[in-house]
């Protein structure tokens, strides 16, 4: 999956993803749709599902970062891409 880097997509990873640069965020396309997920407004959902398609937020759910979905954006993401009842959480595993 990729997003183009356009004005819109800029600013939202730029509001979004405050802690990398706006470019940064558009390479990580899995990270960025997962803080719109969790962090960004209504606006910003809209203006990503005009780049994307419905597709791309099944793989965030599918390969969610660890640590970043609360409880209640990981149930209502889930539930509204038929995956009911949820998985659980992603966990951070620590390997030794």
């Amino acid at each position: 999956m990729s997003i183009e880097p356009t004005p819109e997509m800029l600013s939202v990873a730029k509001r979004v993803v405050w802690f990398m640069s706006p470019e940064e965020a558009l390479a990580r396309p899995i990270l960025l749709l997962a803080h719109v997920m969790t962090r960004g407004l209504l606006e910003d959902v809209v203006a990503v599902r005009r780049f994307v398609g419905p597709e791309a937020f099944r793989q965030v759910l599918d390969a969610a970062p660890p640590g970043l979905f609360d409880a209640r954006s990981w149930a209502y993401w889930n539930l509204m891409y038929d995956r009911w009842p949820p998985p659980p959480l992603p966990e951070r595993r620590m390997e030794l």
